[in-house]
């Protein structure tokens, strides 16, 4: 009971904000004690326009009151330390099913907190004081509890001998009972070589993560340059795909435009067959009018009169109405012509070449023009071999001077089919229209004058449309021929 007032005193004698015995305690206006530097520091911690109050209670002084040493309480602390009786610390209680009991402790066991190797007990916070204030026990040396499995628990004594054939530590009291005759060395000089073992393996250790942390810096570089490698893939392909779109929006934009140009020109040309159709309808009632009166015309002379000028009535009548195009090389060749080059212009185009200009030739190109004019229709072939050719229709009175107004299809007068390496165009007025298909070596020309359709076919086992114009043609139309330093055709 003596022991338990003590303890309810000590208790009473700690300070609130370190919980430890007071030092150099002070006891401010409201009763609370303190140590002094403890209050102090709370005081001073505190914003300088805060009132200091009490931890406890929080009862506010105005002024600051000043700090004096309580000098009873500092006696009565000093008392208590010397009584052995201080406060329990967080290891002074009872030991648990997984702890290491006080060997000194009767009754209910405390936890020990260390254990002496010279004495070879276990020692609680209680028990251990000795061991601090004795001058006997000084030399002695104190461990945690968890490392005196250093004590052989054969024979109670430390174990400062390692057995190298049984690879354990042993005391000398086994070094000369079970495990006599056995390679034995100190503790100490075991160490020693395992430490050194020890070494080695930690410098292997080091340079193996200096390597793996050199590899792991690699990979980190080979991920960014990856990172930035995708980056620049993305911008490239999105530049990319950009001018593609644009350049397929310009070219849906271009053909959307060619085809409601050619509705437009076929729209027309059907309306103008319609006009021209409902004249010749006018024109053929009016004389089937003339035709039923002269059916019943009484007089005869009146009638034979008549019939002089209404007999050429039939072979007059020229029906409009366009017929369909051929579709098969047989069906074309049902229009075929015969052409012939004008021999004048090819020996004055072979002249130029061997420089002797003329001033009737192409002064500028290897072409020549039919004898014969178009007119009707027609369907002609030309085949041919080497760099390039021109297969072409134009008017009879084509520049033959100029530069460039000379040449096939760069101008209003002409329209042509060149053929160049492994690619066709139709060029017309300066405008030339890639075709894509591969360069044919046989080409069939097929004209409609008066319906105003010029096509080009290439010519194999079957007729492929290459390119098909449709416009209104004022003159009769020559053929043209155009080649290429070191070609042939015919």
């Amino acid at each position: 009971m003596a022991q338990q007032g003590i303890q309810l005193d000590q208790d009473k004698l700690c300070c609130s904000i370190c919980l430890d015995l007071l030092k150099d305690p002070v006891t401010i206006p409201c009763g609370h004690n303190y140590c002094m530097n403890c209050i102090k520091c709370c005081w001073d911690r505190g914003d300088l326009r805060e009132i200091p109050c009490c931890p406890q209670c929080r009862q506010a002084f105005i002024p600051r009151p000043a700090l004096v040493k309580n000098t009873m309480l500092a006696e009565l602390v000093e008392e208590l330390k010397k009584s052995g009786l201080q406060a329990p610390p967080a290891d002074h209680c009872d030991a648990g099913s997984e702890d290491v009991a006080c060997d000194f402790c009767i009754g209910e066991k405390m936890k020990a907190v260390k254990s002496c190797l010279q004495c070879l007990v276990f020692y609680c916070e209680q028990h251990l004081q000795p061991h601090y204030e004795s001058p006997a026990f000084k030399k002695h040396k104190l461990v945690d509890p968890s490392q005196m499995r250093i004590i052989c628990p054969r024979h109670n004594e430390v174990m400062k001998i390692f057995c190298r054939t049984d690879q354990q530590c042993i005391c000398y009291l086994c070094s000369m009972d079970e495990h006599k005759g056995h390679c034995t060395v100190s503790a100490e000089a075991e160490r020693k070589e395992r430490q050194k073992a020890l070494g080695a393996s930690h410098e292997k250790l080091q340079q193996r993560l200096q390597e793996r942390e050199e590899a792991k810096r690699v990979f980190q570089q080979e991920v960014e340059a990856i990172n930035h490698s995708a980056d620049k893939a993305v911008r490239c392909s999105e530049t990319i795909f950009t001018e593609l779109i644009k350049t397929i929006e310009k070219r849906r934009s271009d053909v959307t435009q060619q085809i409601r140009l050619q509705q437009k020109t076929e729209v027309s040309r059907v309306k103008e067959l319609q006009e021209k159709l409902q004249q010749e309808i006018s024109e053929l009632r009016r004389r089937n009018t003339e035709l039923e009166q002269l059916f019943h015309t009484e007089d005869h002379t009146q009638f034979l009169c008549t019939y002089t000028s209404l007999s050429h009535i039939m072979s007059e009548v020229d029906v409009l109405l366009p017929q369909p195009d051929p579709k098969t090389r047989a069906t074309f060749l049902q229009y075929s012509c015969q052409l012939t080059l004008d021999q004048t212009a090819v020996q004055l185009a072979v002249d130029l070449y061997a420089n002797k200009p003329e001033s009737h030739a192409f002064t500028n190109r290897f072409q020549v023009l039919s004898r014969e004019t178009l007119t009707g229709r027609c369907y002609w072939e030309v085949e041919w071999s080497g760099g390039g050719v021109t297969v072409a229709v134009t008017y009879r009175d084509i520049s033959r001077k100029q530069q460039e107004e000379s040449e096939f299809g760069h101008n209003d007068k002409s329209w042509a089919l060149q053929c160049v390496d492994q690619r066709c165009f139709f060029k017309h007025n300066k405008r030339k229209t890639p075709i894509s298909v591969c360069r044919p070596s046989r080409v069939g020309v097929y004209l409609d004058h008066r319906a105003g359709i010029l096509s080009f076919y290439r010519v194999s086992g079957t007729m492929t449309l290459l390119h098909r114009v449709q416009t209104t043609f004022t003159q009769p139309l020559c053929a043209g021929l155009g080649l290429d330093m070191g070609s042939t055709a015919k």
